[in-house]
């Protein structure tokens, strides 16, 4: 295998984002994080408003080497068989993440869309600021900024923080095939919104996106959270390459969630 050491983040960066790491001037600890330690939630995805196919994300409980307690972020979304005559999706995402600060530690990224397949394996180390990434049987290593959040840990750790006013914006810090990315994430407004969920209050939020995410957005991914405790996802949109998407929260465990109704897997 080949190794490259590449510059350090800065470098070309275009500085503007979607959700992640430290925020500028607030520190990276979050506060205690009210959602289930365990918990898992099912979308159904449409594309045009037909059904397209189903995600999951899912947090289940781990412990480090040393016995540090962790949290495993799982992710799935698979189109259903009609969207696969034409362009078939599969990708599967899992971080590993500290459970008190919520930074990652080690993502694996298996994305298959269409003809595109990628696989990553990134592995953060926060001491020194750096990241060792293998990726299509090359291995390079990089640095990243203080805080520094994958793809999936900054859904999680923007869960953990207050959110801003609306019309107020944070600034988050991702890495991401093999580039630092500063991400803005603005409060659009507090809305009531309605779904197999009942009605609730939710935080609709903007992650302006540089780049290709989990969700197939080929642009900025509009999202909403409840404005409870729990900060529950209950509603995501994005632009693909063929369309707008959107995910609908239908399924959760556990089912005692007081945001809901009961509902579970």
């Amino acid at each position: 295998m080949n190794s490259v050491r590449e510059t350090p983040p800065g470098s070309g960066v275009t500085a503007c984002g979607l959700l992640a790491a430290l925020l500028v001037g607030w520190a990276c600890v979050p506060s205690t994080f009210a959602a289930p330690v365990e918990e898992r939630y099912r979308y159904a995805v449409s594309l045009w408003g037909i059904p397209a196919g189903t995600a999951t994300m899912g947090a289940e409980e781990a412990t480090s080497d040393d016995g540090r307690a962790l949290r495993r972020l799982v992710t799935t979304i698979r189109s259903n068989e009609f969207i696969s005559l034409f362009f078939p999706v599969k990708n599967d995402v899992n971080s590993l993440v500290d459970a008190e600060t919520m930074l990652p530690r080690h993502l694996v990224f298996h994305r298959r869309e269409g003809r595109r397949h990628e696989d990553f394996d990134v592995r953060f180390d926060h001491a020194v600021n750096q990241v060792t990434v293998l990726k299509d049987d090359r291995l390079s290593v990089h640095s990243i900024a203080p805080g520094t959040h994958d793809l999936l840990s900054c859904i999680y750790f923007l869960r953990t923080m207050p959110i801003p006013e609306p019309d107020a914006s944070v600034y988050l810090n991702i890495y991401h095939d093999k580039k630092n990315y500063r991400v803005e994430v603005r409060t659009e407004a507090i809305e009531t919104i309605a779904g197999p969920w009942g009605t609730v209050e939710a935080i609709r939020l903007l992650a302006v996106m540089p780049f290709r995410g989990i969700f197939l957005n080929e642009g900025n991914i509009r999202f909403w959270l409840t404005n409870t405790e729990e900060r529950i996802p209950v509603m995501m949109e994005a632009r693909v390459i063929v369309g707008s998407v959107r995910a609908r929260l239908e399924a959760w465990k556990p089912e005692s969630l007081s945001t809901f109704s009961a509902k579970g897997l």
